[in-house]
């Protein structure tokens, strides 16, 4: 009495060859046609197929860098993006959680990635943000410092030169010592707005954000 397996051998399942397989396999994986029909049309066993096609998935996964959930944009994009919200933040407009949503969602449409990110709100999801964080441990959520615009127009090296030449010529006229010269604080009214947090370079003495006007 044969077994199932001599049986198999013996019948339609020996007689497929591996150039038959291979069509198969890619046929199933770029979604031209579902196992079955890729088996009754390359002539090779369904089980065998299905087998092969698990062996294939679980290569693929061992040779990626990161397992687990997709990062959904390239990392080459991610890249672009750090360094944008350093950009951004150096010259005053850091951005916020929500610009950062906005943004990948944005990216990924103007170049057709298929990501996850809500399409009805049009903004990455909060899982994204952190894994984006995760992969990008130079940036941090930081509470920036109000910085008037016409302050950070006028923080420029001309400008700085003209003051210290200005204070010399104080100093030199009134003779004054460094015992005569004391630091002192504004003080007054604040009426500035209310700053959000925004992303930043991690370990950065100072991070300023742009408002209307400062606090004094």
């Amino acid at each position: 009495m044969t077994t199932k397996a001599e049986r198999k051998s013996k019948g339609v399942y020996g007689k497929w060859d591996e150039e038959a397989m291979r069509h198969a396999i890619g046929a199933v994986r770029d979604g031209t046609m579902g196992i079955k029909k890729a088996a009754e049309q390359f002539h090779v066993p369904k089980t065998t197929l299905l087998r092969r096609l698990k062996k294939k998935n679980k290569i693929a996964l061992g040779s990626c860098k990161m397992l687990g959930r997709s990062t959904d944009l390239p990392e080459e994009i991610e890249n672009q993006l750090a360094k944008h919200i350093e950009d951004m933040e150096a010259r005053f407009y850091g951005l916020t959680l929500m610009d950062l949503q906005k943004l990948a969602f944005q990216i990924a449409e103007a170049n057709n990635i298929s990501t996850r990110f809500n399409k009805e709100k049009k903004i990455a999801g909060y899982d994204w943000v952190k894994g984006f964080l995760k992969r990008h441990p130079e940036i941090s959520l930081r509470s920036p410092e109000a910085t008037s615009l016409a302050r950070a127009s006028g923080f420029n090296k001309p400008q700085i030169a003209k003051f210290f030449e200005l204070i010399h010529d104080i100093y030199e006229k009134n003779n004054l010592t460094a015992a005569r010269i004391y630091n002192m604080d504004e003080s007054g009214i604040n009426v500035v707005q209310k700053l959000s947090k925004v992303l930043a370079k991690k370990g950065k003495h100072q991070v300023g954000s742009i408002t209307s006007q400062e606090r004094g």
